[in-house]
């Protein structure tokens, strides 16, 4: 039986580990809460008690956590994953962290005779737990090959970049335009509110008409209603990727990322007052009267 080690399970991770089970793996877990892991442990995964415990006799190791500090944890910190894993194993960072990080893991771990693959997802957790995430990967096609077999529970569509990094070239990229996107939304229908424009009729011309894109689509209706249930993105981490993005923005442009800059100052606001939130509630901030 194939083994992998599944570390960080949030609202994404989660549902991705569940489908190595689904798969036929033998899955090892580790989370900072083992609360999270409880009802993967009763479907047949091993719980760990550190990185490197799940790692121990693993084929491939698959994290999903916040940022380049979480990542740096898991992998190379006191137990991390990489003390443990056999030379010549797959490393699959699926965690969305910042272009430097993923070099300087990549060299790190290449040091240590293991295989980095960087492999940011998009999706939502319904994609997730259905296997259908979107991965966008940066390999040597020869690593890619090797990786696909565990790749494929979690994701039915795979974008090959390039060499490692450009995965997360694109993910922070497409992020950063996200943040765009949703912080002019939420500027955009607060003025159709205090206007006093038909907000249903708004909403629906947002969703269909030339600006519609899968953002405003998800959203407008949400902001307008007011309605945040089933949570799909945080603040702080749309924030987090979004602040990625810019300082990866101002080492290849000349110019600097104005509007890149105006998201994140709008997501640092929105990371202050509700971190934790569905990032659709900036509308709440960016309604209030003056």
């Amino acid at each position: 039986m194939t083994n992998v080690a599944f570390i960080g399970l949030g609202r994404m991770g989660h549902g991705m580990a569940g489908r190595y089970l689904d798969a036929g793996f033998a899955v090892a877990v580790w989370n900072r809460s083992r609360a999270k892991a409880e009802d993967l442990i009763a479907r047949g995964a091993r719980w760990a008690a550190s990185p490197a415990e799940a790692a121990d006799g693993a084929d491939a190791v698959v994290t999903m956590v916040a940022d380049d500090e979480a990542s740096r944890f898991v992998w190379l910190g006191e137990n991390g994953a990489a003390a443990k894993m056999k030379a010549g194993s797959l490393a699959i960072e699926c965690s969305t962290v910042s272009h430097q990080h993923a070099l300087d893991m990549a060299r790190e771990l290449r040091r240590r005779g293991l295989i980095y693959i960087d492999c940011p997802v998009t999706g939502l957790p319904q994609a997730a737990a259905a296997g259908k995430l979107t991965l966008l990967v940066g390999a040597d096609a020869a690593d890619l090959d090797r990786a696909k077999p565990y790749l494929a529970p979690i994701g039915d569509v795979i974008r090959h970049f390039g060499p490692v990094g450009t995965g997360t070239v694109f993910k922070l990229i497409n992020n950063l335009m996200g943040a765009v996107q949703i912080a002019s939304l939420a500027e955009g229908i607060a003025m159709a509110e205090q206007a006093g424009l038909d907000m249903n009729l708004v909403a629906e011309a947002m969703a269909t008409g030339a600006v519609a894109s899968p953002q405003v689509i998800r959203h407008s209706k949400r902001m307008v209603a007011r309605d945040f249930s089933g949570a799909s993105f945080t603040s702080a981490l749309r924030y987090k990727d979004a602040a990625y993005a810019v300082r990866l923005a101002e080492s290849l442009l000349a110019d600097a990322p104005l509007l890149g800059r105006a998201a994140v100052d709008a997501y640092a606001r929105a990371k202050a007052e509700m971190p934790d939130d569905d990032e659709g509630r900036m509308i709440e901030i960016v309604s209030r009267p003056t």
